[in-house]
């Protein structure tokens, strides 16, 4: 089986590559695409996924410790 891979990318969405399930708080699943990317910026017409809307100035780079 493979794995989840769930990469935060600097200033842009999380990327999710490998077989994850994506469900709403009611347990909805959502239609997904391998790779799909979320939003973090919170500006997205689409969410939870990512429409680019962050290139118009969101910063967030996080780094592991």
């Amino acid at each position: 089986m493979s794995e989840v891979v769930i990469v935060v990318r600097d200033n842009g969405p999380l990327k999710i590559s490998g077989p994850a399930v994506l469900e709403d708080a009611e347990g909805n699943r959502f239609a997904t695409k391998d790779p799909f990317f979320l939003c973090r910026c919170g500006r997205s017409q689409n969410k939870p996924f990512c429409d680019g809307s962050h290139k118009e100035g969101f910063e967030s780079a996080p780094r592991a410790r």
